[in-house]
């Protein structure tokens, strides 16, 4: 008689838990965190600009070497009195992107429940282009941070689309909002990051020829000619003004531009929460082919021998 096969247990292997469902998150509190901090970015930069053009005149003066001991001894005091109030609008820059970041990240989750089952718009849009993680990434991963986040928005503001204003996230006025937001952006930061590069590359180069005509006049014993040097560095500073002045300008389009998107993908979302899954149409019912049945041998009919 044969022995049954031993039973040998194999490694414990856990059971698969399912992952949860998507949830939904409100928008419009965070929308609304990000619109304020958007607008006090906007009013802290145009107090800057205009403190900027208030002081380029005591600037020239300074380059020129036509103010006092005093005077520039109360510029200083001045200026480093001010500078908390001039890199506000850092801090504040610094927070309104914390606060859009997360209501960004929050939209794409939403969007996941809206499109899957257990939303209210089932698997009918296209899916997202780039995962989860890009949300984070792209704003900071060089080169792709050109686009990225562009494309991001992109599909968070077509799966937010109403189920009932079919191609509303592909009009003339959504493509406006989101390449005039974009664009804008964009420009800011490129005259932002551009200018203050060129600026410090002009002192630089600007007391680099101050040195040097120094040392020329202390060899030959030369009058020090140095105002072709002041009048560039005053061409720098007119230009730091201006391209902050231009800079300011596309910040406060950039945050109209996005308050309208915050604002319409929040209510998109929350309206399609709000109304009633779309009903879906039952099955037909399977259509059989009709039984075969065998009617059995036939016989003729009974007569009585005549």
């Amino acid at each position: 008689m044969s022995q049954p096969y031993p039973y040998q247990p194999g490694p414990y292997q856990p059971m698969p838990y399912p992952a949860p469902p998507p949830r939904y998150r409100p928008l419009r509190r965070i929308a609304q965190v990000s619109i304020v901090l958007m607008g006090l970015t906007c009013v802290a930069a145009v107090i800057q600009s205009v403190l900027l053009w208030r002081s380029y005149d005591d600037v020239k003066r300074f380059v020129y070497g036509l103010l006092s001991e005093e005077e520039i001894d109360r510029g200083v005091r001045s200026i480093a009195g001010s500078g908390p109030l001039l890199d506000l609008v850092g801090y504040l820059l610094l927070g309104t992107a914390i606060i859009f970041i997360l209501w960004l990240w929050q939209a794409r989750e939403n969007t996941d429940f809206i499109t899957s089952p257990f939303g209210p718009k089932p698997s009918d849009l296209r899916p997202h282009r780039l995962v989860q993680g890009w949300v984070i990434g792209s704003w900071f991963c060089p080169i792709v941070q050109f686009w990225y986040p562009l494309r991001i928005v992109e599909d968070v503001v077509a799966a937010s689309e109403p189920r009932d204003q079919p191609g509303a996230s592909r009009t003339g006025e959504m493509r406006g909002l989101l390449y005039g937001w974009w664009a804008a952006w964009t420009g800011f930061w490129v005259i932002l990051v551009g200018g203050g590069g060129v600026a410090l590359i002009g002192f630089i180069v600007w007391i680099v020829r101050l040195v040097d005509a120094a040392d020329a006049a202390d060899a030959t014993g030369e009058y020090v000619d140095i105002y072709d040097l002041q009048d560039f560095m005053v061409r720098v500073a007119l230009g730091v003004n201006i391209g902050f002045t231009i800079a300011t300008v596309l910040l406060i389009a950039a945050g109209v531009a996005a308050s309208v998107l915050l604002l319409r993908v929040s209510r998109w979302q929350h309206d399609q929460v709000a109304l009633p899954p779309v009903a879906m149409a039952p099955p037909p019912p399977p259509q059989y082919a009709p039984r075969y049945t065998n009617p059995g041998p036939t016989f003729p009919s009974y007569r009585p021998p005549p």
